[in-house]
């Protein structure tokens, strides 16, 4: 931990990133109360999610492509402010009552389309703020900062409901807006790479280098379809208002629950990398995870409820370390933005368009329903990875 702190540049980064994560965890809590509140429909709860998504899918190859080619922490700090001046126009028509569920669809798309840039450029560039000795280190401190501002986040969004919705959105705008001046004091060594013409060839580079490795390819569709299937992220406002009867405040403790276990998890891997079979480690991690989430479907304890969330957090966090640690490990430098963008739009499948598949298979199948169907899923990806990515399963280090 101590060698990761010299690097002043990575430490400043870090709470750039903690303090964008918190504001766009207050954001999203904030956007999907809303949205129920006006709609009381879960399709509409996976609508906000899909809208998420949906503007990766055109902007991926452009962003990695971005990332690659110019000043990465400039990118990440235009992103974020673009994120304080949506807060700040929701807090604005809050005020003036004049907050629409279409409204709140667009904003989602506006949301969804700045993601892969800022995605793709903040993944690259830690491999160039410390040496690729500390990176496992320096991957599990980064997420557990993350997971730190997912839990204070939602927790601290809940609290401010209090004073009404239009009071987080406001809180938001300030976070990010430090977040935008902490990314500008970032300095890192920006070599210009050779000019040329943006080309399909130049776009797709990133996905033909995935798919020309089966461990990259494994473990970045391992995350797809287990977080694809077994996320419930989207469901938790009708689990804290009509299954545990908690209101907005239990929902930001459910809210926070992963990142509690993902925290603790997290700062243990900071000090203690995986050294040994990290394969097999990953996917007993997923499997762990899609546990958790059945026996979170069927709960209607409270507590027993957020037990399962941190337990889910904790399993996740392990399969995040080991999973980015070796993308950037087993990526060129020139092309990690690129591979980056491909990464993220895997990692907005398995999040938004994960909420959207909860979203639809809560309207058939009920809330209940739909979460343990998606754990036994996950469960079963776990396995079916091991048979079919050998490289993934079989990989023993993270050097």
């Amino acid at each position: 931990m101590k060698e990761l702190f010299e690097h002043r540049s990575f430490v400043r980064f870090w709470a750039a990133r903690v303090a964008a994560v918190a504001a766009s965890q207050m954001l999203m809590l904030a956007i999907g109360w809303h949205m129920y509140e006006l709609t009381g429909s879960a399709w509409d709860l996976g609508l906000v999610g899909l809208f998420q998504f949906a503007p990766s899918v055109a902007t991926t190859l452009f962003a990695g492509h971005t990332a690659d080619r110019y000043h990465r922490v400039r990118i990440v700090a235009t992103c974020i402010a673009l994120q304080a001046a949506v807060a700040f126009f929701l807090a604005l028509q809050t005020l003036g009552h004049s907050v629409t569920r279409e409204l709140l669809l667009v904003l989602s798309l506006v949301l969804g389309g700045l993601r892969p840039f800022q995605m793709a450029a903040q993944q690259a560039l830690v491999a160039s703020l410390v040496p690729l000795s500390l990176l496992s280190r320096a991957t599990a401190f980064s997420s557990a900062g993350m997971q730190a501002a997912v839990i204070g986040g939602p927790a601290l969004g809940g609290l401010i409901f209090a004073a009404g919705v239009n009071a987080v959105y406001a809180t938001c705008a300030v976070l990010f807006c430090v977040s935008t001046v902490m990314c500008l004091l970032v300095r890192y060594e920006h070599v210009p790479p050779p000019r040329e013409p943006v080309t399909m060839a130049t776009l797709l580079a990133g996905a033909r280098y995935i798919a020309s490795s089966r461990l990259l390819l494994g473990a970045m569709s391992l995350d797809l379809f287990a977080v694809l299937l077994g996320g419930a992220t989207a469901l938790l406002p009708i689990f804290a208002k009509e299954i545990l009867h908690v209101g907005p405040e239990g929902l930001g403790v459910l809210r926070s629950a992963p990142a509690v276990g993902a925290l603790l998890v997290g700062f243990f891997l900071a000090r203690h990398p995986p050294s040994s079979g990290v394969g097999r480690k990953l996917l007993m991690a997923v499997a762990v995870y899609g546990v958790c989430i059945i026996v979170f479907g069927v709960s209607t304890s409270f507590w027993l409820s957020v037990l399962m969330l941190a337990l889910s957090g904790g399993a996740d966090m392990v399969s995040v370390v080991i999973r980015q640690t070796l993308v950037q490990l087993e990526t060129p430098d020139l092309m990690r933005g690129r591979v980056a963008a491909v990464n993220t739009l895997f990692i907005g499948a398995s999040n938004q368009l994960g909420e959207f598949e909860s979203g639809v298979t809560a309207a058939w199948l009920g809330p209940v329903g739909s979460v343990v169907l998606g754990g036994v899923g996950t469960i079963a990806v776990a396995w079916s990875w091991g048979r079919l990515f050998r490289p993934l399963a079989e990989r023993e280090t993270l050097h």
